[in-house]
């Protein structure tokens, strides 16, 4: 199974792309974690919040893929544990298909990213720069495929 991280921003920390990279690499098998930036759009001046939330949003859902099962993920969205996270996950990798999950820019997510995702996911309750959320997935991506396995990562 591939899935797609489709996330607003660039030049994100060393230590962002070391942890991300890091779980994309253990990652292989059974799920082949890739990641698509998207420029976050100038703000300000002559281009208004709404304007650069509507390019963001355009150039995700450019990226997705016609038969993607898209997950946004959000702050309002659908809470998981660590076990309901891994059920949903065998669910996705049973059915076959791909999964590219969205992390919005500072503003979030354009309106119609949200109506072109099946599900709306929340990492947790408080608020994480957009590039911690990108390492947050991929290593509950991690725990849930190591679950599914029996692998020990998981001892909860």
């Amino acid at each position: 199974m591939k899935c797609r991280v489709i996330a607003a921003g660039t030049r994100m920390p060393a230590w962002i792309e070391a942890g991300f990279n890091d779980y994309q690499k253990r990652l292989k098998k059974p799920i082949d974690i890739e990641l698509h930036e998207i420029p976050v759009a100038a703000r300000g001046g002559a281009t208004s919040t709404a304007r650069a939330i509507e390019r963001e949003g355009q150039a995700m859902l450019a990226a997705i893929a016609k038969d993607d099962y898209v997950v946004a993920l959000e702050v309002s969205g659908k809470s998981m544990s660590t076990q309901g996270l891994a059920q949903w996950l065998q669910v996705r990798m049973r059915s076959g298909g791909n999964i590219a999950f969205l992390i919005g820019g500072p503003d979030g997510l354009l309106p119609a990213c949200r109506e072109r995702a099946s599900m709306s996911w929340s990492l947790s309750a408080l608020t994480f720069p957009h590039g911690l959320a990108r390492v947050m997935l991929a290593e509950q991506l991690y725990r849930a495929a190591s679950l599914i396995a029996g692998h020990p990562y998981h001892r909860a």
